[in-house]
């Protein structure tokens, strides 16, 4: 099969899933694939401002915010953003009843709720090793994705209060708040017919539960050693970990460097 896109999650594949670095090997294959002439998409949890050591690797496509914010070079192809009277709604009842919420423009901003952890989920999801700023006035701006740093029980209390919004769970501490959905594989199809590329041509690596649609919608989908079991259910391959250089040893097992 000749592939002309890949389509690399981050945190946890892109990055060594412990200690958030890249490595050589990764790098070069990156190269590799662009050499080749291949497109490489980052499709990523982060913000589009907590994507810089990321476009040093020569990336310049960009699906941000769980798939909410996608943007080429500085063309944006696709964008959901959040109703402004909701978003306030929910920061003023979380501050109240202290719960921690982010809010993602093209950069990262919390509501100043701090517990071990959310610290901890932070560093899990984004590898930030402290809380970012707190904006008391984000619900002006326009926010592609909200998410709610909760338990269970806390998660009941939130779709009872706004049974209007989703609650879509992609970490044991962290769940996205959706008026629509949002998801990688939605934004990789815009990302598709911006560059008129098929599915079939397409390949993905992931390695957490909110990869799972990306991987099932590619030709060839690819899971991290290290990624969550339900997610190596649905790949096709199973490569080594993100410490591991698994992103090299899949590409060459595969032949597509």
């Amino acid at each position: 099969m000749s592939y002309k896109i890949v389509f690399f999650d981050v945190d946890g594949t892109l990055t060594h899933h412990e200690n958030g670095s890249i490595s050589e090997k990764t790098i070069e294959a990156v190269k590799s694939l662009k050499d080749k002439g291949l497109k490489v998409v980052a499709a990523t949890g982060r913000p589009l401002s907590m994507c810089e050591e990321i476009r040093q690797l020569g990336i310049d496509t960009f699906i941000t915010a769980n798939g909410a914010f996608t943007i080429h070079n500085q063309e944006v192809i696709h964008k959901l953003t959040m109703d402004k009277r909701i978003v306030q709604e929910i920061f003023e009842y979380a501050t109240t009843e202290n719960h921690g919420l982010s809010f993602y423009t093209k950069e990262f901003n919390m509501n100043g709720v701090k517990e071990e952890n959310i610290l901890k989920a932070l560093k899990e999801t984004l590898s930030l090793n402290d809380y970012p700023k707190t904006n008391e006035l984000i619900y002006n701006e326009e926010i592609y994705l909200m998410c709610l740093y909760a338990n269970d029980k806390t998660v009941e209390q939130y779709t009872q209060k706004f049974p209007h919004l989703m609650f879509k769970r992609w970490h044991p501490y962290v769940l996205s708040v959706l008026q629509e959905d949002i998801t990688k594989s939605l934004a990789i199809l815009k990302v598709l017919e911006y560059f008129g590329i098929d599915k079939s041509e397409a390949i993905a690596f992931g390695d957490g539960e909110n990869d799972i649609d990306m991987l099932e919608l590619v030709g060839l989908g690819i899971a991290m050693g290290n990624g969550h079991e339900k997610l190596k259910m649905v790949a096709d391959f199973v490569t080594k970990k993100s410490s591991e250089d698994g992103i090299e040893f899949a590409l060459k097992e595969y032949q597509v460097i």
